[in-house]
């Protein structure tokens, strides 16, 4: 590894977020600390975050709590791909290879759940990088994180593309005794194709859908989130109805469906990937996305369609946990 001169001092402890910034832009990868490469051929940067959880305004909840910053799951349709160019990191493939781990996030949070102003208000465990991707099986900072929540009897709702989640069924269930827990795994279409081009590091939508059912199962209120629904690749009718038709065999107790849109830095890498893997679909894309959102019209009748095989196949109509967070993750 090349050595960069350290203006910062990191003897003290690990480097916070801001730390990694200035190393990144002094010196690129190379100037990372203690960075692990690991099986998975992603880079892990151990942290320390100065606060666990993060306000936010217009949502219905009001704090996030997410304990890594970049996910291996990869998908390339992902807003928070944006929030790597914060840390001088580019939104491409350093999302979904170069994972910051908040190492003290548990400790952290443990304190700000003790103060005397915590008013217990819900919180988001999940809503920029996922809590349940690979490395948490080594690392359990999210399982450790609902026990302090359990602990403090704080609800909470977690968003996530992970089987591994069903590991803290104990754990969610608990915190549904003593607050309020829901679970939404995210499963935006049962294509293979579309799985395999869009959502390249997660696990299979089926092997999620089984984590449903085992939720549900245990007394879990879990429910899927067909987030994002893509134009032109994961939207078609015959897509969606197989798509809820699987839902509904799950038991899920909600379904919620939005259509994916595209911010800056999210837009340059979905474009790119586009181009590479649906050409055909390039031109239209253009037109679709002159904003961030797709035209009002056009969401509206791809809602329509959902909620009509929604009602063909029995399902909930409640829809939007509100996962699309806003708010920058720390």
């Amino acid at each position: 590894m090349k050595q960069v001169p350290l203006f910062i001092d990191l003897h003290a402890g690990r480097p916070t977020a801001r730390d990694i910034a200035r190393l990144v832009k002094a010196g690129g990868l190379d100037a990372l600390p203690d960075a692990v490469r690991r099986g998975d051929d992603a880079t892990y940067q151990e942290i320390q975050c100065r606060s666990a959880l993060n306000r936010v305004h217009g949502m219905p909840f009001k704090w996030t709590l997410n304990p890594y910053r970049g996910c291996t799951h990869g998908c390339h349709y992902c807003f928070a791909r944006r929030y790597q160019s914060q840390l001088e990191l580019d939104a491409g493939d350093h999302f979904a290879s170069v994972i910051l781990v908040k190492a003290n996030i548990v400790g952290q949070l443990a304190r700000e759940l003790d103060r005397p102003s915590w008013a217990r208000e819900q919180v988001a465990l999940g809503t920029a990088t996922d809590p349940y991707q690979p490395i948490e099986g080594t690392c359990r900072l999210s399982r450790g994180c609902l026990e302090q929540l359990a602990r403090a009897a704080t609800p909470v709702g977690v968003v996530t593309k992970g089987p591994l989640v069903v590991r803290d069924r104990d754990l969610l269930q608990e915190l549904s005794a003593r607050a309020q827990c829901r679970v939404y795994i995210s499963v935006p279409s049962v294509d293979e194709d579309a799985w395999r081009r869009l959502e390249p590091g997660t696990a299979h939508p089926r092997q999620r859908l089984r984590a449903v059912r085992e939720l549900v199962d245990a007394g879990i209120d879990a429910g899927v989130l067909m987030a994002p629904l893509v134009p032109g690749i994961t939207t078609q009718p015959s897509k969606i109805e197989r798509t809820l038709e699987a839902i509904a065999d799950s038991g899920a107790r909600s379904v919620g469906a939005m259509v994916m849109h595209l911010d800056a830095g999210t837009r340059d890498h979905f474009m790119a990937f586009l181009s590479r893997e649906y050409p055909e679909l390039s031109a239209r894309y253009e037109h679709l996305y002159a904003a961030k959102y797709a035209p009002r019209d056009y969401v509206g009748r791809v809602q329509e369609v959902v909620g009509f095989l929604k009602a063909r196949h029995g399902l909930p109509l409640t829809v939007r946990p509100g996962s699309d967070a806003g708010g920058a993750p720390r």
